[in-house]
């Protein structure tokens, strides 16, 4: 049997503690923080396999850990702030410190590591390629647990489709309607999965973090093409993206593209010499 579409109507709350249980205030947990919370326990241990292996300390990576945290979040609330409502932001500045009220973007959060890294790298006299070829190994899989975070809030939802994989977004229909749409959070979800498998591989089993780049290279190449690509597919996060031929997304990814070829032919150059 064949399904016709996929009726898609997760509870994005995993339970809510009430007022006069929770002294402090109602507690609500949510799939989205879980998984938010459950990429840095996961990549916190894969980097200190790859630390070990290394011969670096403990202690260095719980900084690294803290400088990606803080990267991370402010990263992607200010991104969102400054790419996708700017207008209303600038209107109203203390309310980008309002995290909980939603509006997270992914370049933001590649632009808030790198500078992160960057000022990581300073203190610890280590490079900052060195840094990069190894966190993109677990960047790529906190990807993973993103994107299945707003699946769970069936939120960054595709355009309309026939295919048979199509989700109805149930919870959103008041808004969305009901015809069947990508799960383009799947989609990328996946991708990254993928990428992080080819990452982790070529870091553990080939050696390829002793070419400087090289893997960095590979994952701002293969993980933001599929973000351009995806985004085809993708329905618009504000009115404004309407009338553009390229959304806010693909136009943000073209650059990051570039610096990965750039710095995965640099790397391949300099391995020949």
């Amino acid at each position: 049997m064949i399904l016709n579409f996929i009726n898609w109507n997760v509870n994005p709350e995993i339970f809510s503690i009430p007022e006069d249980i929770w002294l402090v205030g109602g507690l609500t947990v949510r799939w989205y923080g879980l998984l938010f919370a459950a990429s840095f326990f996961v990549g916190y241990y894969i980097m200190a396999k790859i630390f070990k292996k290394e011969g670096v300390g403990e202690k260095v990576l719980e900084k690294l850990t803290i400088y990606m945290a803080l990267g991370t979040i402010l990263g992607a609330r200010i991104g969102h702030c400054l790419f996708y409502q700017p207008d209303y932001y600038l209107d109203h500045p203390l309310e980008i410190l309002m995290v909980w009220k939603g509006g997270l973007a992914s370049h933001g959060a590649a632009i808030g590591i790198l500078l992160a890294v960057y000022i990581f790298s300073k203190k610890e006299k280590k490079t900052f390629l060195w840094v990069m070829d190894r966190i993109v190994v677990i960047v790529a899989l906190s990807g993973l647990f993103i994107r299945t975070g707003n699946l769970m809030n069936s939120e960054i939802v595709g355009t309309v489709t026939d295919k048979p994989w199509g989700f109805i977004f149930t919870r959103e229909i008041h808004y969305l309607g009901n015809a069947p749409r990508h799960p383009s959070q799947a989609y990328e979800a996946l991708s990254y999965f993928i990428i992080f498998l080819v990452l982790y591989f070529l870091y553990f089993k080939k050696g390829s973090g002793e070419k400087p780049g090289f893997l960095f290279g590979i994952f701002l190449i293969s993980i933001f093409t599929m973000r351009f690509i995806i985004e085809f597919i993708k329905d618009i996060q504000v009115d404004f993206e309407s009338d553009m031929v390229l959304n806010m997304g693909q136009i943000l990814s073209i650059p990051f593209i570039l610096l990965g070829v750039f710095l995965l032919f640099r790397a391949l150059k300099k391995s020949e010499n």
